[in-house]
Parts: structure tokens; sequence; C-alpha cells
């Protein structure tokens, strides 16, 4: 009878609920790289909930992905990201005609793959190039 509760606790650490602030938004299940995020946005914020076991998770390639299913779910860009390898939080900047129109299903899904070279910018940095397919 003593377990009952600790497991209980365990179960409920595990589940993928959002933030409050979050509550009652529609999830958009994205797929980057190998990592699988449930994206919740309400005005120009994001939430993503990592949902994928990984070993050994970092927040700096986690991060990388949880910003590009923030924008693939929102259709805008995102200017600053926090949070830690489990849940992130996105700031997102976009013009009011960027922003995705209404998606007709109710969970969209897509896929998303490291393409194989890197994208250099003018100052010599190199980031990294996605291509992403809605399945």
């Amino acid at each position: 009878m003593r377990r009952v509760p600790i497991l209980l606790l365990g179960l409920l650490a595990a589940c993928d609920a959002p933030s409050p602030y979050f509550a009652g938004q529609p999830v958009t299940r994205v797929a980057v790289d190998g990592s699988v995020f449930d994206v919740r946005i309400r005005g120009d914020l994001a939430e993503s909930v990592r949902i994928s076991p990984e070993y050994a998770p970092r927040l700096g390639p986690i991060g990388g992905r949880a910003a590009l299913a923030m924008e693939q779910a929102s259709g805008c860009h995102v200017r600053r990201l926090l949070g830690d390898q489990a849940l992130q939080l996105g700031q997102l900047t976009c013009d009011d005609d960027r922003r995705q129109a209404p998606v007709l299903r109710p969970t969209p899904q897509y896929d998303c793959l490291e393409t194989p070279s890197g994208v250099y910018r003018e100052d010599g940095l190199e980031y990294l190039d996605y291509d992403c397919a809605p399945y």
C-alpha cells in the first residue's frame, strides 16, 4: 500500500502535460532529426515538450531541434529559446501574413532531417539546415 502513492507520482512525472499558460491550446506533434516534440502556441509564445526518449540529452542539440519544431508549427521565427532538455519556451517573431493559417487536421505532424551539408552565414558561422515534410 505504501508503494502506490510513489508509483502514482512516478507516472505523473512522466506525462507531457503543458504548463498552465498553454493549457487548452491545440497541440502539434513535430519530429525533428529523431526528437519528437509536442508544440503548443499561444500569442507570441510557443512551448515544446520533448516526448521522445533519448540517452543523455543536452539543451544544445535539443534546443535547435525544439526551435525548428516551433517554427514548423507556428510559421514564425523563434527569436529566443529558454528551458531545458525536456521543456522549452520560445519567443516568436513573425508578421501577421507569415503566421500559419489554422490547420484543419487536429494534430498535424512533421518529419525533419538534418541535411548533410551545413549552411554558412556571411559572418562565417555554420548553422544546421533541415528538410521538413508533413506526414
